[in-house]
Formats: structure tokens, sequence, C-alpha cells
């Protein structure tokens, strides 16, 4: 399905006005703080010490799990906190490789106490670029996890999403699981292939990894991961090298379509399926120099999507889109607008509220992760909504730290 911007435009439902969810957002608290040193890329030698990559999920009792990388420490940290945003653990040193830079980590989580934490290994294993996915659980609610397991091993710069020869993302990949006990696991590589490995008994042990799509002429990029309550999995991604490229969307069963605008590039797409079965997507799409957009667009179990909205202002500068589903089945939908921090909105059901500043959301340094723009900062619970986000000032220091919203019941 493709749609024309204007259409688009025209087509949008109509905002609902702010006043009708009364703003609750509650203090800031910081998660980590460290060094402002990025020197010069040195593979595994380079001097780093900063703080990034925040990314967080409710566990299913309430709690936050808190995710983040030590680059410093060259380590992917976890902490579980409490609603109130208290410390409820001293935090996990999950990926356990003080040789090799740990960075831009995914969390699912299945069952009372099951956490799954997925992220890109910088190893270098002889190929152009380094990179492996590697992949650990949590049985305890994440106060301990496993031994890291590599999903790809690979020589192919895994976790890396190219637009052309000379830019790419990092942490290009997603992870999601199924309260059943299935794990699946995406990525793709520099090389431009894209790779789903699955778990059947809840991350025990995967099965080879299977090439989706993706070539060096046409690389894929930002995959993005979704469940259903029966099992169902879809996957979403871009792809490079196109100023054209459309959101590809695809149903394990084979079914696949193509979301996008004619002459714009769609990019960095987030999935999340409601209790009645919709499948919602938000991206980014931009045409030329212009700004870039935000879109939302749903389908139902037909995999036919409707005309996308523009949820951005006109002109605000945005980057990538963050999506999540509270325990209402309420749509929160989060974006960066460098430098002046988060945007934020929801639609409760009758339409997306205007687009909120999220409070505290910018830092004097620089915003958003170092490595890129696919990072994953929102997530939603029961009667809460969360996003984290870190900052660099070189010479001065890093952060990464917590926006809470209290919600209104459903």
């Amino acid at each position: 399905m493709r749609c024309h911007p204007l259409a688009a435009l025209l087509l949008a439902c109509a905002p609902v006005p702010a006043s009708s969810w009364a703003d609750a957002w509650l203090p800031v608290v910081e998660i980590a703080a460290g060094g402002g040193t990025k020197g010069p890329w040195r593979q595994n030698d380079s001097r780093y010490d900063y703080v990034d990559d925040g990314t967080i999920a409710f566990t299913q009792d309430g709690k936050l799990a808190v995710a983040w990388a030590d680059q410093a420490r060259k380590e992917v940290l976890l902490q579980l906190r409490g609603a109130d945003g208290r410390a409820l653990s001293a935090p996990v040193d999950v990926s356990r490789s003080p040789d090799t830079f740990s960075w831009m980590p995914r969390i699912a989580t299945s069952g009372a106490d099951t956490l799954h934490l997925l992220w890109q290994e910088i190893i270098f294993s002889g190929g152009s670029h380094g990179g492996d996915i590697l992949y650990a659980r949590s049985l305890d609610g994440g106060r301990s996890f496993s031994r890291p397991v590599n999903l790809s091993a690979s020589r192919a710069g895994d976790g890396k999403g190219r637009l052309d020869r000379a830019t790419w993302s990092n942490g290009s990949l997603d992870i999601v699981a199924h309260p059943g006990g299935a794990v699946h696991a995406a990525w793709t590589d520099y090389e431009g292939s894209l790779w789903l490995a699955r778990s059947p008994d809840g991350g025990r042990r995967f099965g080879a990894p299977r090439r989706i799509a993706g070539d060096a002429a046409r690389p894929a990029r930002a995959p993005a991961l979704a469940v259903s309550a029966d099992g169902h999995v879809y996957l979403a991604w871009t792809v490079g090298e196109d100023a054209d490229a459309d959101i590809r969307v695809a149903r394990e069963d084979g079914k696949s379509v193509l979301v996008g605008a004619p002459g714009a590039r769609a990019d960095a797409p987030r999935l999340a399926l409601d209790r009645a079965g919709r499948l919602h997507l938000v991206y980014l799409e931009g045409a030329g120099k212009g700004p870039a957009v935000i879109r939302y667009a749903h389908a139902g179990s037909d995999l036919v999507f409707g005309p996308p909205r523009t949820l951005s202002a006109p002109g605000e500068g945005v980057g990538a889109p963050q999506l999540a589903l509270d325990a209402d089945d309420r749509l929160h939908v989060a974006w960066d607008t460098p430098p002046h921090g988060l945007r934020y909105t929801v639609d409760a059901g009758s339409g997306f509220t205007p687009p909120l500043a999220v409070p505290g959301s910018a830092d004097a340094g620089r915003n958003g992760s170092q490595q890129g723009l696919l990072g994953r900062k929102l997530a939603a619970g029961d009667r809460l909504v969360a996003l984290v986000n870190s900052s660099l000032a070189p010479s001065q220091g890093s952060r990464v730290w917590l926006m809470r919203r209290r919600l209104p019941p459903g």
C-alpha cells in the first residue's frame, strides 16, 4: 500500500484535545552517569568513556527493567527499578565481555520472572565490519543472567543497518517473546541480509538463523518484531541504497506488503499488536532534503493498512519514532526532536492527542544514542508510561535518565 503524502494529511484523524489527558509527568530519575570522552574509532582499542543506549521494559509485575551501555567498561548493564523509579537491585553486568564493546540492548519479557536481552557485540571476525548478535536471559526477574550466547557468529558485521556504503546505524536488531515460550530475534548485517532466529523453549536454545531478505544492492535495515496472543509473528524492515524505500511488513505465513509514499524514504519502523489483533505501525519518512515526519498506520488480520496519518508537526525536524501499547491497549508514540528532547502523543481510542514535549527529556549534550537512531526508549504498562534518554557532553560527562507519566484509568 502506498499513500500520497497530501492524501495522508487530508485523511488523518483529527487529534483530540490535550486537555482530555491531564499532564501527569513525574520527576526525572537518574539511571547512570559516566565520563565525556569519545575518542577516534580504533575498533576495540578506542578510548571511550560514557554511558549510552538506554532501553526499558515493564516486567509482568509492574517493575521497570532498564538496560544501557557503559562504554568505559565495554559492557551492557541492566537494573531493576520500581514504578516509583527507586532502584531495586544493583546493576547487573549482562554482557561480561570487557575486551569488546557491547551496545544497543533490547529487552523482551515473558512469564513472571523471565527477561530476554539482545545486544550488538563488536567482535571482529575478519569481515569488513565488526559485529555479532548476543543473547542472554534471566529467570529471576533480572537479578542474574545466563552466560551470553552468540546467535549470529558471522563475519558480515551483524547489527548494522546500512543506508549506503558510508552511512549505517548500529542497533539494527530486535527481539520479541511470547508467554507460551517462543522467542524470536531479528537483525541485519552490513552486507545487507536480514536474519531471524527462533527459540522454541523460552531462550534455552535457538535454531540456526534464517535469511529472510536483503542483499548488497538493497540492504535490509531496522527490523521490528511483534507477536500476537496466539503466537503469530510479524516482522517489519526497510532498505538502504534507495531514496524511495518503503517499509516491508511480513507475516510468518509469507504474506507481505509495502507501506510508504512515492518519492520518499521510509525508515525506522516500530510494530505493536493489540488484543483485538490490529497491527500498529509507526515509522519515519522524508523526501529529499526536506524535514522528515512521523507516520502512523494500522492493519487488521488481512494485513491491509489504511492511509497513514502524520503525527509530528510540519517542519519540526524529527528522529526515529517509538511505539508501545499499555495494559488497556492505549497506543503511545514518542519521537526525538533533536536537539529539543522527546515528543509524545497517545491515542486512547478517539484519536491522537497533540504532541507534548516530554519534560526533562533534553540535555545540554548530544542527546540520543551515539550509535545511531535505532534505539528503543519507550515502554507502557499498567497506569504508567516510561521513557529513557541519554546524552554525551564532550569533556564534561554523560548520563542516562528515566521519565515517567502517570496514566488515567482505561
